[in-house]
């Protein structure tokens, strides 16, 4: 998105679809991106790296996350980061919302 101003809730900018995961880029740059993800109770992502560090900000719900086969619960008002490079996974505990902010450089 170029110079838009997006006012609101986060957690109302993204919906819950029935056994979905819903994302919305918030802002994408050279630098990094910024995405919001609503996650349907027992969805997921499979392991996999990314080249680059991640934040992860539970907005709402509950997720289990994995960073190297460790697993890590968090809930709403929770963050996480996961290094570049390292596998990671998550599942939804529960219908579950964050904010994915990727750092580029």
């Amino acid at each position: 998105m170029n110079n838009e101003v997006i006012p609101g809730s986060l957690v109302d900018m993204v919906s819950y679809q029935k056994e979905a995961v819903v994302s919305k880029t918030i802002i994408e740059k050279n630098t990094g991106t910024v995405t919001l993800f609503a996650f349907d109770m027992g969805q997921g992502l499979s392991e996999h790296t990314a080249p680059f560090d991640a934040l992860v900000q539970v907005l709402d719900g509950e997720v289990e996350i994995r960073i190297s086969g460790k697993p890590f619960n968090l809930k709403q008002g929770e963050i996480i980061t996961m290094p570049a490079h390292e596998p990671h996974a998550l599942k939804a505990v529960s219908n579950f919302k964050m904010l994915l902010t990727m750092i580029r450089s």
